[in-house]
This record gives C-alpha cells, sequence and structure tokens, in this order.
C-alpha cells in the first residue's frame, strides 16, 4: 500500500506538539491513527478534533519508559483496525546542561523515554510487522545529534544512539517486510525545552526556540512524506531545520 490513506498508524508522544501534529496531519489524509501518551486529556482533545474534521483516531495511554505500555498500544492498534502499518515513534525528553553538572537522574530519564521508550516500540511493533510482512518504522531524531554542542552531550548521544539503531535495523530488513526512517529536526516550536531545571539555560533555550523555530506541522508533512512512498522506497533519513538555523 502506498500513500498514507487507510493506513493504520501508531503514535507516542501524541499529546503535544509534533506528536500531535503528526496526527492531525496523518488522519486529514485519511489515516487511522492511533495516539499514545501519559497525559490523556491532551490525547482526548487531539483524538476530538481529529474526529470533528472527520477523521479516524482513538487514544490509549502509554507510558514509554514501560515497555508493557508498548505492548498493549501496539496490541490495541491491531485489535481496533485489523493492522499496523506504521509506528511513529516520537516521544521524546531533554535535559540541557553541562556533564559536569552530574546530572544522573536527568542522564536516566533521557535514556529511558529517548533510548529505552524507542526500542521498546520496536520490540512491540517488530513482531507484528514481520507476521503481516510489511511495516514502517519511522522515529523522530535530532539535529543535535548532527551538530554536537555544549550541554547537550547526554541528549545529543541519546539520540545519535537511536540513529545507529535505526541503521543496523535498515540493513538487518532488506528483505522489504520492514522500512525504518530518521527523521532529524531542528528548533520546533514545542514544549521539548519547557522542563529543563536551569532558569538560564532554560530561558536561552526557549529565545532560540522562539526568534527560529518552525511550527510542528512542518516536521509532520515530512513524516508523512516518507511514509506515502510506494512500498519499494524508503526515506532512510530526513533533516529539516528552519532556514537561519546554523
Amino acid at each position: 500500500m502506498s500513500g498514507v490513506d487507510g493506513k493504520v498508524v501508531v503514535i507516542t508522544g501524541a499529546s503535544s506538539g509534533i506528536g500531535a501534529a503528526t496526527a492531525a496531519e496523518l488522519a486529514g489524509r485519511g489515516a487511522a491513527v492511533v495516539l499514545g501518551a501519559r497525559r490523556v486529556d491532551r490525547l482526548a482533545a487531539t483524538v476530538t478534533r481529529i474526529r470533528e474534521a472527520g477523521g479516524r483516531a482513538e487514544l490509549h495511554p502509554v507510558d514509554v519508559t514501560a515497555r508493557g505500555d508498548l505492548e498493549a498500544l501496539v496490541a490495541f492498534a491491531v485489535e481496533r483496525f485489523g493492522r499496523l502499518d506504521v509506528l511513529v515513534g516520537n516521544a521524546g525528553v531533554a535535559r540541557i546542561a553541562p556533564v559536569a553538572d552530574l546530572d544522573v537522574a536527568d542522564w536516566d530519564a533521557m535514556i529511558d523515554v529517548n533510548l529505552r521508550g524507542v526500542l521498546y516500540g520496536i520490540a512491540a511493533a517488530l513482531p507484528v510487522f514481520r507476521g503481516q510482512g510489511f511495516g514502517h518504522l519511522v522515529t523522530v531524531v535530532s539535529t543535535s545529534g548532527l551538530k554536537i554542542v555544549p550541554t547537550q552531550a547526554v541528549y545529543a548521544g541519546t539520540k545519535n544512539a537511536v540513529r545507529t539503531v535505526m541503521e543496523a535495523l535498515r540493513q538487518e530488513s532488506t528483505d522489504g517486510v520492514l522500512r525504518t526512517t530518521s527523521v532529524s529536526p531542528g528548533y520546533v516550536r514545542t514544549e521539548l525545552l519547557d522542563h529543563i531545571d536551569d532558569p538560564a539555560q532554560r530561558s536561552q533555550a526557549q529565545e532560540a526556540m522562539a526568534a527560529l523555530g518552525i511550527e510542528p506541522e512542518a516536521v509532520a508533512r515530512a513524516i508523512a512524506f516518507a511514509i506515502e512512498q510506494p512500498e519499494d522506497v524508503e526515506i532512510g533519513d530526513i533533516t529539516l531545520r528552519p532556514t537561519r538555523q546554523g
């Protein structure tokens, strides 16, 4: 199946930002979307908007740091719609600080969500894809893994780890069953930076985002572009950033 219309897509981190925008974009193109995140009230609001616009959407609570939650999310999508075409791994957290600050709890949080969360999603979806004979993993990474800067060492490390996993999985999956796509956005106007603990670091990052950031809908369109390709075409990597971002 090529195009987006009729595909069944699970999206993690779908309560806001890129995840919510991707859900709306894909549903508007005819996909059935299953939204997963911890903030169920936000998921419900997005599902309502999609349904009011004539789209198909469901929600399922998920914490990507819990492997069982990802398994339940995928199982729910398959039970509801009969199959799973695409898993969009979008959930992520950013904690920005010098390594010397030794914010080990923040390191653990980024490893758990940004890396383990992606791996748990792969573990949940891959058996379904193999059983069906088709499937597509789309993972939101970051330009922070392409241009390494101070204060983002661990965040960039988790994103580069995911990029490595996706490339290795691509090479392991050249039998035509699985497609993989890594999407690396630059500054995007989302809530990602709101949870930086250090006020000065948070303020600096938010100012840069306000000045440069693009809307999450731009990333959603890039994800749709990767998904809509014919089954014999794999878009392995997409990088998109604000025109003025260095």
